[in-house]
């Protein structure tokens, strides 16, 4: 049997995370995790809802979202209703601020911030708080634990990554023969000159492998920050996202980075083109130069208010 619905019903209830089964009645519902991570009872109740209402599979995305395959149309109400009782929501489409994706940074050992409590908050302020909010296309972000960018954030319209720079005592170097820090560094950024151990900034991306690695104390602590990548995008058409030259060391001035970020993107891009497209139009220096000044934020409700986005039109 075909598909009975007008294209109208189709895509409202995409806009409500319901991706239409091609040539059918039938949906996947597309259901928030908010960080990747969800409870035995959301995952019980996820399987039953499944069964109930769906044909009994259930898929992951790639960007930690969950799918229940095979939802009839009229009964997508009762599942959304269903998933409720669990703290469960369905979503994650349309040209708006995406779903997050976190890496285990919170229990990775090479993790150095709590990764899945920062995703949650984007989420929170984000996600949810800009639901209403249209933007000229999708907007991805990405908090990766460490720079071994496991979720790939330099491939997300924003990505983070967590950063511990390592604040070196030059005294305590003892000018070892074989040097724990020089071993333990694995960019090759950390060596022995002249009996003293010296990091090339330029290489050194701030894993943290070296604090406390010396007997001596020469780095026994790091200083913790996150860095932002900007304008990354995986699909049709590729973009390594860039770095911000600050590294950021409070959670604060990192968020409202994030929402300066949404707000240019939304007041100067053009509708259909991506936050690669915008920055490579605009110029990554110009663009920095916003996003590290407070002039966005300072004009926030007028940008939010601006009848912008209206008619959609994806270029890529």
């Amino acid at each position: 049997m075909g598909c009975t619905l007008k294209p109208e019903e189709i895509k409202r209830v995409k806009a409500l995370g319901f991706l239409n089964n091609k040539g059918t009645d039938l949906f996947n519902g597309r259901i928030i995790t908010v960080n990747g991570k969800i409870t035995s009872e959301q995952t019980k109740v996820i399987a039953e809802a499944a069964q109930k209402y769906g044909n009994g599979e259930v898929e992951f995305t790639t960007r930690l979202t969950v799918e229940v395959r095979g939802i009839h149309y009229d009964n997508i109400e009762p599942f959304r209703e269903y998933l409720a009782q669990a703290g469960l929501e369905t979503g994650g489409t349309g040209s708006l601020v995406r779903p997050v994706v976190a890496c285990k940074g919170t229990t990775c050992q090479y993790g150095l911030y709590d990764t899945f409590a920062l995703a949650e908050k984007i989420h929170e302020r984000f996600y949810k708080g800009y639901r209403t909010v249209r933007l000229p296309h999708k907007f991805k972000i990405a908090t990766g634990g460490c720079p071994n960018n496991c979720v790939k954030p330099d491939l997300n319209d924003l990505g983070i990554v967590g950063q511990l720079i390592p604040n070196v005592d030059e005294d305590m170097c003892n000018g070892c023969k074989k040097c724990q820090v020089e071993t333990a560094c694995p960019m090759g950024a950390a060596k022995m000159e002249d009996d003293m151990i010296k990091i090339d900034t330029e290489s050194c991306n701030n894993c943290g492998r070296c604090v406390e690695k010396c007997p001596f104390d020469v780095i026994e602590e790091g200083t913790p920050g996150f860095r932002i990548y900007i304008g990354g995008r995986w699909g049709k058409k590729t973009a390594q996202g860039k770095p911000l030259s600050r590294i950021f060391t409070t959670e604060e001035e990192l968020l409202d980075t994030v929402e300066k970020a949404i707000l240019l993107f939304r007041e100067q891009g053009k509708t259909g083109e991506r936050f690669a497209d915008t920055i490579s139009r605009i110029g990554f220096e110009e663009v920095e130069k916003q996003l590290l000044s407070n002039d966005i934020l300072d004009r926030k409700q007028e940008i939010l208010d601006a009848q912008l986005h209206l008619v959609g039109g994806a270029t890529c």
